[in-house]
């Protein structure tokens, strides 16, 4: 029995924290229209995934990022894009949303982003603001 290799895309992003809060996007785009995201997106083709990640956060939200500790890679099932998660800090830009591209950025702390339930565009989102808080996941329900 030959087996078909599963070819997802990667997706790099960055996890931002100033005075006590987190950036979050809110997605423009059909398929999470409303929901709040990282800054993140799609690694290219012969690109790294930590440039991708300081480039998506650039094109995101405007800033200039320093790379930290890489946080964790987020995938539930083999044919979910692997999200890389980095630990990141403004070294400078300016907030700014491009609005073909999303509805929204805002700031928000760890208590509210924690009852956003339904309003994330994935667990991935809570478990890497999670670990750079200090903090265990919630647990999530798996089906069997």
């Amino acid at each position: 029995m030959e087996k078909e290799a599963v070819m997802v895309p990667v997706v790099a992003g960055v996890v931002l924290k100033r005075k006590g809060a987190y950036l979050l996007v809110q997605e423009r785009g059909p398929a999470a229209y409303g929901l709040w995201n990282l800054p993140a997106g799609r690694v290219d083709v012969g690109e790294t995934i930590e440039h991708a990640a300081v480039r998506e956060a650039k094109e995101e939200v405007g800033y200039d990022v320093a790379l930290g500790r890489k946080l964790g890679v987020f995938q539930r099932a083999a044919t979910d894009p692997p999200k890389h998660a980095f630990e990141a800090t403004i070294a400078g830009g300016k907030l700014r949303v491009p609005k073909d591209e999303l509805l929204d950025a805002r700031w928000f702390t760890f208590e509210e982003i924690e009852s956003m339930q339904g309003k994330l565009r994935g667990e991935w989102i809570m478990e890497a603001v999670c670990i750079l808080e200090g903090r265990s996941p919630p647990e999530t329900p798996r089906s069997v």
